[in-house]
């Protein structure tokens, strides 16, 4: 396997499944004495969309519905003709 000119390498598709690498994985680097060892971040680098989204609408909901109160919403009105 070769580095590209950009620094990059794929890392072959057995190892990413066996270590849960999936794509947006964070993961960090450390220099031994042997060579380098890449592994998944101990913490997020940096926060995603996702993370930020849930961490600003976290409890924030007020209103209390059953999932069939829910469901009924979603559907609509109904037409039992």
């Amino acid at each position: 396997m070769r580095i590209t000119s950009k620094g990059q390498v794929t890392i072959p598709v057995e190892f990413r499944e066996k270590q849960g690498l999936l794509p947006d994985t964070e993961v960090e680097f450390e220099v031994r004495e042997d060579g380098v060892l890449i592994r998944r971040a101990r913490k997020p680098v940096k926060e995603t969309r996702g993370r930020a989204l849930v961490r600003r609408l976290a409890g924030t909901g007020t209103i209390q519905m059953t999932t069939e109160e829910i469901l009924a919403l979603m559907r609509g009105p109904r037409d039992d003709a």
